[in-house]
């Protein structure tokens, strides 16, 4: 590892605990232990960790529910879940509650490096090629599109707001990170705010930060987004869902450039530039009393409205081509380009989730693709649309709804055999799709053998 990674391992039993700080330490991270989970939430609350480990069966509160409010708390902080006996249920219930992985039975030093290897190799990408040094491009050979980012170029060096409307997956964030690229501001922060990922009380501290002892759990003081971005661009993603009194102090904020601090004393100066964005008919909000009028006037200084995916269908090609390009640098992958066909049927498509469900289906297919073009097969659609976007492992092999009802190894069983068929027995390519790690995949496929299902299957993959 280049550089410490913090780390929270959340256990009730002292031994397990114990032995999985240790794997951790002995690996170069610093560890924090909590014993149960609502004290690891106030710890993630209050401090700054790379990773979560937590034991399921840690006292406090469902497995589930902890996922979920950790990720209100922090989208980004990636959980790895271990658990003496976990069902498929129970493994797709974690998955869909935000677990990166779910890991059985007591916990290996190598089971569980491979995933935090994972997150941390993430972790990189993210900071190597999202950062200051990559310059944000808008892909398009659209007019509309065209006109747009001519606007932002143009505006893009003033301190004017700027407001961008559009529908979820359209491009906002995209745009907004382009206007703060090409401004003057372009060598200080850009912090986005997720207005709609935080419960209301949080969203007030992580907008405007907090004293120590402002409320329980401020066990030191904290800056908010806004001290962070300053002399930067802040970004306040999906505004509509912010309640009415935290409008009330983000007009302040606006006008007099000085935010309080929850528990504070004495107002903080910043010089911050405002992005906001909203998927909402923003007016229609502002007439039924939900978005504060004069709110909505000063975010609105330089409206931006980005046309969906399907009144656009002149950059479909384009956004393919660069999708493939991507990822076929990700997985070290040949594919040229779509069939005719194949090209066709995904402009048919409605994309309702736009160029965020565009990538993930370009990234399935260059996974799929048997040979270094896409065909109509490769693209692994669901009859009368697209396949949702990877959540479910159930619903990204492609399992039928019917075995569901069919016994739980039933399931699992036949949800892994299914899967690698599709796949030509590519195993990367497999646990991919399932949502698991190789080395689970691995384990399972030996178990299924030491017991007798599925032996051909498994040697004629090569398995010893």
């Amino acid at each position: 590892m280049s550089e410490p990674r913090n780390v929270l391992v959340v256990d009730g039993n002292q031994a397990s605990r114990r032995d999985v700080t240790g794997i951790l330490e002995n690996w170069g991270c610093p560890v924090t232990a909590s014993q149960d989970k609502i004290d690891a939430l106030v710890k993630v609350e209050n401090a700054a960790f790379s990773l979560v480990v937590l034991s399921a069966e840690a006292p406090g509160m469902d497995a589930g529910n902890f996922l979920r409010s950790v990720k209100e708390r922090r989208p980004d902080l990636d959980v790895i879940v271990h658990m003496a006996q976990p069902s498929v249920t129970d493994a797709i219930t974690l998955m869909r509650a935000g677990a990166f992985d779910v890991l059985s039975g007591s916990v290996t030093a190598e089971h569980l490096l491979g995933a935090v290897e994972q997150i941390f190799k993430k972790h990189e990408e993210r900071q190597n090629g999202g950062g200051r040094g990559k310059k944000v491009r808008i892909i398009t050979r659209n007019p509309d599109m065209q006109r747009i980012q001519a606007l932002v170029d143009q505006v893009a060096d003033s301190t004017a707001s700027i407001l961008i409307k559009g529908e979820s997956g359209t491009g906002k964030e995209l745009f907004a990170r382009y206007i703060h690229e090409k401004s003057r501001r372009s060598r200080n922060p850009f912090v986005a705010v997720n207005c709609a990922a935080l419960p209301e009380n949080l969203l007030e501290s992580e907008l405007f930060g907090h004293e120590k002892g402002a409320f329980t759990g401020a066990i030191a003081r904290k800056a908010g987004k806004f001290e962070q971005a300053d002399k930067g661009t802040l970004l306040l993603d999906e505004i509509t869902e912010m309640q009415l009194h935290l409008q009330s102090k983000l007009l302040r904020v606006i006008q007099e450039k000085e935010v309080d601090r929850v528990g504070g004393g004495a107002p903080v100066p910043v010089d911050v530039r405002i992005i906001a964005t909203t998927n909402r008919n923003i007016a229609e909000w502002v007439e039924k009393g939900e978005f504060r009028e004069d709110l909505f006037y000063r975010l609105n200084v330089i409206p931006l409205s980005i046309p969906p995916l399907r009144m656009r269908l002149d950059d479909v090609e384009l956004l393919c081509d660069h999708f493939i390009r991507k990822f076929n640098a990700v997985d070290g992958r040949n594919v040229k380009c779509l069939t005719k066909e194949a090209l066709d049927q995904v402009k048919r498509l409605p994309l309702k989730g736009n160029v965020r469900e565009l990538e993930n289906i370009i990234q399935r297919a260059v996974l799929l693709a048997r040979t270094d073009v896409i065909t109509s097969e490769d693209l692994f659609l669901e009859t009368g649309g697209a396949t949702q976007a990877p959540s479910p492992p159930v619903q990204q092999s492609g399992i039928p709804d019917d075995l569901l009802s069919s016994p739980l190894r039933d399931v699992e069983r036949k949800m892994i055999f299914h899967t690698l068929d599709k796949t030509g027995w590519n195993r990367t390519h497999a646990a991919t799709l399932l949502g698991i790690s190789v080395r689970t995949l691995r384990n399972k496929l030996n178990e299924y053998k030491e017991s007798g299902e599925g032996v051909q299957m498994v040697e004629e993959d090569g398995e010893p």
